[in-house]
């Protein structure tokens, strides 16, 4: 065999070789977490430069709950996004250092990993800038970046982990591509409307059932926002929610600047909302049962109150029937992606 045969022969094992790995490697990420059947479909918001992997998940689900990224060590991620909460707070508002309160309602962190905009007001764009601006908060963290990798730099572990999964110390790009890997494993799908979707018609009760067809009815219009399998249009709307009060949160306006989107806040999820009460931007309303009679009386008006939000003159039996549907969306793999 020539020479320049031989090299070709070599270059195009070579490329072979590679392109098997690539594909390898590809699969390997894709099948890393196990996605609910009913979430499939979805597209999956995960940063090029920041690929998941076992490893690094094992350091953001060791960070979510460390006290050491606020200033005072005594708020932790979990601290406002609580597991047995819906990982959500409890709270009317999210407190934060020094029992410092925060003007809205922490909300679930649940499949954001299919959320294309962060917080209520969609003013960040992955979940990566949302760690940053949440340990730099006066009110939530109060610890700058530098203090932070100084301080968990200390920690021997936490050194040898970075080391083995960035190749570098902590750093503080390494704390928040950690800690979004781990957000991102938080699904909750199965629930037993899923269930009873796929073909299980006692999943769920007579009245839940009664209930989704209400929710997807033309005259109750709950699913021309709340849409698709994560019952979310992760768009902006006004309920009127808190816009009665004398210094009314004016929501994505803040962010935009335009008049129109003064009071809007981006469509949550209704998966595990049985879980995180209390409800809305402001934790205003306590209960479920509050929720649809919130919008029984046709939200609070305004002149930007959203097209779809009007008095629907519910029955009793309606309304517990709404109730019991919001109940059935509770995921019964709750938390955690299994990583394998």
């Amino acid at each position: 065999m020539k020479s320049t045969q031989l090299k070709l022969l070599i270059i195009s094992i070579f490329i072979l070789i590679s392109g098997w790995s690539c594909k390898k490697d590809a699969a390997k990420e894709e099948n890393l977490i196990s996605i609910p059947p009913a979430l499939q479909k979805l597209k999956q918001y995960i940063p090029k430069d920041n690929p998941l992997s076992a490893e690094k998940i094992k350091i953001g689900k060791k960070l979510f709950f460390d006290e050491r990224l606020s200033i005072d060590g005594t708020v932790s991620c979990s601290f406002c996004h609580n597991p047995l909460l819906g990982f959500s707070d409890g709270r009317y508002r999210s407190m934060g250092i020094y029992g410092l309160r925060s003007k809205r309602n922490s909300p679930t962190i649940i499949n954001r990993l299919f959320g294309q905009y962060q917080f209520m007001d969609g003013r960040a764009s992955n979940i990566e800038e949302v760690i940053v601006e949440h340990i730099q908060n006066s009110i939530e963290m109060g610890n700058n970046l530098e203090n932070l990798v100084v301080t968990l730099n200390s920690d021997g572990t936490y050194r040898d982990e970075f080391q083995n999964v960035f190749g570098t110390q902590v750093t503080a790009e390494g704390i928040s591509k950690s800690l979004a890997s781990y957000v991102r494993t938080l699904v909750s799908g199965n629930s037993a409307f899923d269930k009873f979707i796929a073909g299980n018609n006692g999943a769920i009760s007579e009245s839940a059932k009664r209930g989704y067809d209400l929710f997807k009815s033309e005259r109750l219009k709950c699913s021309k926002c709340h849409s698709g399998d994560n019952f979310s249009d992760e768009k902006f709307q006004n309920n009127g929610a808190g816009m009665d009060s004398e210094a009314p949160d004016f929501g994505r306006y803040l962010e935009t600047g335009n008049e129109e989107d003064k009071g809007k806040f981006k469509t949550p999820t209704l998966r595990d909302i049985a879980r995180s009460s209390p409800y809305m931007h402001d934790g205003s309303i306590k209960s479920l049962a509050e929720v649809v009679e919130f919008y029984n009386q046709g939200g609070i008006p305004n002149k930007n109150l959203s097209e779809y939000v009007k008095p629907l003159n519910l029955t009793e039996s309606e309304k517990t029937d709404l109730v019991e549907f919001l109940r059935s969306l509770t995921g019964t793999n709750i938390y955690y992606l299994s990583v394998r």
